[in-house]
């Protein structure tokens, strides 16, 4: 088997039947383990020959089934792999990159980058998932375990870790708790809009009305919007790269239409009456400067005609609006607290600050257009359509206490078939059928009474009625 240990300090003499010492004898390591195919060479200290012995059997083993991962590579601090190995190799959208740079730099690096990769143990991750418990929500939680857990997968095929501790066991992932979506009411939603600039008020209609997401109701231009054919057509949203806006495809890349209702059409039409929309240029996907001819074209910026922009004719930027505009209406009518005012860190004033909100953001309107469609039992196939979600498994998990109890139509429905299946019946106890056959033609009857798996059975799906709903 490939490799050997080296004596640094002796050697035999030329007759070979002496040991003498070499010109390196007291200096440095004793034992030098090498010639293992794929393995670096690795040095003892002197009186150390056994773990030298062990360290070379190992590693013939684990080199032969393609296992070895040198110690020595898990060295390297968890930073300087994130931030020179593994963030250099991402890809992806700008925005989501974004935010997995901020998580990386806020709860990751300052509580584990110090840390070597092999110094990262289960215990290590018990503690840091403890520590972030007061600091982050939990759906955030999972979402930083997520870039955690990928860095030391990559690691591990890096071979600089034999394994993800991440992975093990005993360690219990963070996990979001079931938090149903809520609807509000028509008349919290129409509280919440009065309390909004004018100009603003149609982004509440078209949230609740078409169930648009945010960036998409910022995204959308007037040529989007058919009020004759009554539909809106999604084609586009406002997000934001860092300190730049963007406009980008809507969520999952996935265009689509929706239907207006006649309400909202006529809302639309008063708002472009009174605020005209007004043209916003903004690069597309990501601002930064192109490198190639590709990217350039990739990104070139586009002009849409927007419904709703801020005073100053600019796209309005969504968190923004959020604080200064959406949580300012909540707090009007009692949703939430009003705000506390905090001095600024110039010392220039003070600056309103409100509590954290995520549920009850932009998105219950949306929570609230699915609830409204599928209470009148609208197909969850549609829904799920207009929604833009992949598919509609997705919306009965998000959205599926919001359909209507069984009213026993179903129950009423199978009873119908079954009569209608006992009514078309030709056979008879008394009367069996008739057949006629050729003379002397011997007939066969059979041995047994038909049991009951021979009763007919539908050759498909489309023989059984499914309630549309």
């Amino acid at each position: 088997m490939a490799g050997y240990i080296e004596d640094r300090w002796f050697k035999k003499d030329a007759s070979g039947k002496r040991t003498i010492r070499t010109d390196r004898y007291g200096q440095g390591k004793r034992y030098k383990v090498a010639g293992i195919p794929g393995v670096r060479a690795r040095s003892f200290p002197d009186k150390q020959k056994g773990a030298a012995d062990d360290w070379l059997a190992t590693a013939q083993a684990e080199s032969l089934k393609g296992e070895y991962v040198d110690p020595r590579d898990g060295n390297m601090l968890l930073r300087e792999y994130a931030e020179k190995h593994w963030w250099p190799a991402r890809t992806g959208d700008p925005a989501t990159l974004e935010t997995v740079s901020r998580r990386l730099r806020n709860q990751i690096l300052p509580y584990l980058g110090s840390l070597t990769l092999r110094q990262i143990k289960v215990e290590t991750l018990r503690k840091w998932l403890k520590d972030l418990e007061g600091v982050i929500s939990p759906g955030t939680a999972v979402v930083v375990w997520g870039y955690l857990t990928n860095i030391l997968d990559c690691a591990v095929d890096d071979e600089r870790i034999r394994k993800n501790p991440c992975r093990a066991q005993t360690i219990k992932a963070p996990t979001k708790p079931p938090n149903k979506a809520r609807a509000w009411t028509r008349e919290r939603v129409a509280a919440v809009q009065a309390e909004l600039p004018p100009h603003y008020q149609i982004l509440v209609d078209i949230g609740s009305g078409a169930g648009l997401r945010q960036g998409e109701v910022l995204g959308l231009a007037e040529d989007d919007v058919d009020l004759e054919a009554g539909v809106i057509r999604v084609q586009r949203q406002v997000r934001s790269v860092g300190s730049k806006m963007v406009f980008s495809l809507p969520k999952g890349n996935k265009t689509r239409i929706v239907p207006m209702p006649d309400h909202l059409a006529a809302h639309i039409r008063e708002h472009l009456a009174a605020y005209p929309a007004k043209p916003v240029t903004l690069p597309w996907k990501d601002p930064r400067p192109p490198k190639t001819k590709v990217e350039a074209k990739e990104r070139a910026p586009q002009t849409h005609r927007l419904l709703v922009t801020n005073r100053n004719g600019s796209a309005v930027r969504a968190n923004m609006w959020n604080e200064h505009y959406w949580k300012r209406a909540l707090a009007a009518v009692g949703i939430i607290p009003e705000p506390e005012k905090v001095k600024r860190k110039t010392g220039r004033g003070n600056r309103l600050v409100y509590v954290a909100a995520h549920d009850l953001g932009f998105h219950c309107l949306r929570h609230t257009f699915a609830s409204v469609q599928l209470d009148a039992r609208e197909n969850p196939v549609a829904v799920s359509k207009w929604l833009g979600h992949a598919d509609a498994s997705i919306t009965l998990k998000v959205y599926g206490h919001f359909l209507p109890e069984a009213d026993g139509r179903g129950r009423q429905a199978m009873d119908a078939w079954f009569a209608s299946d006992s009514a078309s019946s030709s056979h008879s106890p008394s009367a069996p059928p008739e057949h006629d056959h050729d003379a002397g033609e011997a007939v066969s009857l059979p041995s047994e009474t038909p049991s009951d798996s021979d009763a007919r059975l539908p050759d498909s799906a489309s023989d059984l009625h499914e309630d549309a709903a």
